[in-house]
């Protein structure tokens, strides 16, 4: 037997370069998890000291992994790498970093470090409040990923533009991005006024109620790197990322908050316009229904 057959060293040297492929994904994947990982252990550090650094580093942490669950699918699908295995790791990297990452942050920045000097009973309230929909938004968070899984070709229940893909409901990691940009643009520095809680505590419930809404949200997938001539496109990117990284702490947040109100502006709009085709629809069947006046036409002074 030949142990030096150039067909099976091809086929070995391929069966090794397809392991590596289906890797590839996975390391991104990984460093999602590390991301939301490194986002708990700085928001825990906050508790005991310089919580205004660490806390800001928490928050930048969470935004760190937005981009690599954005490339280990895109990846698995360029290189035609998609498994389940794949998937349900996503799922649970999503987890970790968008759901129990931001909802731990949310909780420490917005309430926890609430003065002593407050009134007793109100801040007692506002802790346990704090704790309940800061627990929400992670189960919120975590049923937004299992419909996700488990629906296909869903569709949003105001639809939008038939050639274009949204996604039902606010995805999860734009969620999180927008809690973690908030704490970003104050620099971490924590809440330390009821007033400012409250808004809070507001903010981080509607971000769990949208994600568990079936209200549509761009889904941003016809972009398409992957053209021949793709440079225009990439000088574009080129530039808004110098900008977000240059000015990281207002664009990101006006950015996160941007897309928030891009679905509910979307609900709103579709709402509305729906309102206005029934009301002629509801006048005609009146009109169809009660028939003409026997007695005519009628003239007032």
């Amino acid at each position: 037997m030949n142990h030096h057959d150039p067909d099976q060293v091809r086929a070995r040297h391929q069966a090794r370069l397809r392991r590596g492929m289906y890797l590839l994904p996975s390391l991104f994947t990984a460093g999602n998890i590390g991301a939301g990982y490194f986002s708990v252990t700085q928001t825990i550090a906050a508790i005991s000291g310089n919580a205004e650094s660490h806390l800001d580093w928490a928050a930048i942490a969470i935004l760190f992994a937005i981009p690599f669950d954005a490339l280990d699918g895109r990846i698995a699908r360029m290189t035609n790498t998609t498994s389940d295995f794949g998937r349900e790791l996503d799922s649970l990297a999503d987890v970790v970093a968008f759901g129990v990452a931001p909802s731990l942050l949310a909780f420490v920045w917005g309430v926890h470090f609430l003065p002593q000097s407050l009134e007793p009973q109100l801040r007692q309230h506002l802790i346990q409040a704090g704790a309940f929909i800061c627990f929400l938004f992670l189960l919120c968070g975590a049923s937004r990923l299992a419909r996700f899984n488990i629906s296909h070709e869903a569709q949003p229940r105001n639809p939008g533009r038939p050639g274009r893909k949204y996604f039902v409901g606010m995805p999860i990691p734009a969620a999180a991005g927008l809690l973690a940009a908030t704490i970003h643009l104050c620099y971490g520095i924590p809440v330390q006024s009821w007033w400012i809680s409250i808004p809070w505590l507001i903010l981080v419930g509607l971000c769990g109620f949208l994600m568990v809404s079936t209200w549509r949200f761009w889904s941003a997938k016809e972009i398409n790197l992957s053209r021949q001539h793709p440079f225009q496109l990439l000088a574009l990117l080129a530039v808004v990322a110098y900008i977000t990284l240059r000015y990281s702490n207002v664009v990101i947040f006006l950015l996160a908050l941007a897309y928030m109100f891009s679905g509910i502006w979307a609900r709103a709009a579709y709402s509305w316009s729906r309102r206005r085709r029934r009301r002629p629809e509801a006048e005609l069947s009146q009109s169809a229904a009660t028939g003409p006046d026997p007695y005519g036409p009628r003239f007032t002074d």
